[in-house]
Formats: structure tokens, sequence, C-alpha cells
């Protein structure tokens, strides 16, 4: 049996975290291309090009931006799977189905999708990343949370939407917030953050993880030189900083959440 770890370039992947997280893990590990889901139906190629690379032998080559599907040792005990990729911008039932095949090819029964969002958190605070699923028998084997978001959804939302209706696939989502005033930039708080629950929940052992760890302080601490030099940005950080600690007080009544939620949802309307 098989566990795949999945991340998509796009809406699902603030700051990049997803991918980069998935990248890290995969980097890490003996994998080999096992497969791979054409570009060709699925992606506006004006949004995700192309790209002309210069091989070592002079020869020019193009790059298309195909999802690929990498693997561990096929006589591995627990096999991992490893998908990369960007989000679809068309057919996404065909493009699930036709994944969700190649995965039930490689013996896959669990499918942890990664995502990262853009959220009124403030740098300064611990990254959480938080696991949830969709199907009861899931979250009663892993203990994890019940995913009972509404609204809209991106290619994370709905393959794990679809591989849940399927008997044989277990799929869950870990998600991790960027900081929205930082959200274009790389996230390595955010992506450590993202494989430190990423390889609980997969069985992975002895991953080092010093090197992003060392990143993500660096990133950390230059959010703060740029915000102590923009005043308006450091009040705004000190607001988000009350909030969570508000919210994350024993002592927080339903009144004082409700407030909160409020002040988040006037914020986003402006």
């Amino acid at each position: 049996m098989s566990i795949a770890i999945a991340a998509f370039a796009g809406w699902n992947d603030a700051g990049a975290a997803a991918t980069d997280a998935v990248a890290y893990i995969g980097d890490r590990r003996d994998t080999e291309p096992v497969d791979k889901i054409s570009s060709q139906r699925y992606c506006d190629f004006q949004i995700n090009r192309p790209i002309v690379q210069n091989g070592p032998d002079g020869e020019r080559r193009l790059i298309w931006p195909d999802t690929q599907i990498l693997a561990t040792g096929l006589e591995a005990e627990e096999q991992l799977v490893f998908v990369h990729g960007v989000e679809p911008a068309r057919s996404w039932k065909r493009f699930c189905r036709e994944l969700l095949e190649i995965l039930e090819q490689l013996d896959v029964h669990r499918i942890i999708l990664v995502g990262a969002l853009l959220a009124d958190v403030p740098h300064t605070r611990p990254a959480t990343a938080t696991a949830t699923s969709s199907s009861a028998r899931v979250r009663e084997a892993l203990d994890i949370g019940v995913n009972d978001y509404e609204g809209p959804t991106g290619i994370v939302g709905v393959l794990e939407h679809e591989a849940n209706r399927q008997e044989r696939f277990e799929a869950l989502s870990v998600w991790a917030p960027v900081p929205h005033y930082v959200g274009a930039s790389p996230s390595p708080r955010t992506e450590l953050a993202l494989v430190q629950r990423v390889t609980e929940l997969a069985g992975i052992t002895g991953l080092d993880t010093r090197e992003l760890a060392d990143e993500a302080r660096a990133w950390t601490e230059g959010v703060d030189a740029l915000a102590k030099e923009d005043p308006e940005i450091a009040s705004y950080v000190e607001s988000l900083e009350s909030a969570m600690d508000t919210l994350a007080s024993p002592a927080a009544s339903g009144e004082a959440l409700a407030k909160e939620f409020e002040r988040y949802l006037r914020r986003r309307g402006q």
C-alpha cells in the first residue's frame, strides 16, 4: 500500500508554500518518475506557459507544465508517491479521474493534499498546519478535524471530494496560512509547518528540517526588519497579534470570538 502527497501551484499555493513543502520532502527521498498527466487538455498556456531551456548538449528543450508523478522504490514496504503540478484551468472532473486512476495503479490508499492560503495572521507567531477531511472514516482513522468549509474551492478541495467518493481511498487536506501582507514571496515558515504535519501524517521519520528551519528564521527576521521601517505595517501586525491572542485565550467568550470575526469580515470587505 502507498501514500500519495500532492500539491498544485496556483490558487491553492500561497507563497508557494504547499508545492515547496512537497518538493522538500520528495527531494530528500530516493524517487524516480513513474507517470505524468499531459498539460495539453488541462492548462491555459497563457497563464502557465511552457519553458524553453538550453540543455547541456546545446539542444533547445521545451518543458510543458505537465503534472509529474514520482515514487520511491517499488520494493519499499510503504511506498511514497509525490504529485507535482499546476492547478488545471479546465476539465477538473476528467483530471481527477485520470490522476486517481494512476494512483490506483500505484496501489495508493491514502492521499494527502497540501495547500496554503493567504490569511489575516501575523508573521510573528508560529505557523500552524491543520489537517481535515470530509470523510468520517478518515477522520476517525487519523484523529483529525472535520472539513466543514463552505465556499469557492480549488483543485485540492475537488480532488479530496472525488477521492473520498471511492472506497479504496482515504483523502485528507493539510492547510497552513501565509500572512497576506507578505504573500507574494516564498514563505519558508509556512512551508516548515506543512512539512512537519505532512511527515507526521505520512509516517515519515528522520527527515532533516534544520535547513528549512534556518530559512524560516531568516525569513521572519527579514519581515521584522521591513515592518519596523513601515509604521503602518507595524501597527497592523500588532492588531493581528492582539486578535490572535484574543482568539487563543482560554477565557475568550463566544461574544469576543464573534466580534473578532466581525472585524475580520469588515477588513475583508475593505
